[in-house]
């Protein structure tokens, strides 16, 4: 449980770093980060069910913020693709 939440807070951290840096030159490194991402929301998913109960509210407002991560890193690598 408390390493879902690191990692959740780990993609957030990095999402929020990637968007304050300067100009992405390579998608690649935008749909790595991706992947990560989805790889926490499955250890989210994995940990809720595994608990049986839902943390507080916590478990899903954590997998709603990966969600919405997954899906701004989705948009930025189109945006980068779209720019080269």
């Amino acid at each position: 449980m408390k390493k879902a939440i690191a990692v959740a807070a780990l993609c957030t951290s990095f999402v929020a770093g990637a968007a304050f840096a300067d100009r992405v030159r390579d998608w690649h490194d935008l749909e790595a980060v991706r992947d990560h991402v989805r790889e926490a929301i499955h250890e989210m998913e994995r940990a809720r069910a595994a608990n049986h109960y839902d943390m507080g509210g916590h478990g899903i407002k954590a997998e709603e913020h990966l969600r919405a991560a997954e899906h701004e890193l989705h948009e930025a690598v189109e945006s980068a693709r779209a720019a080269r």
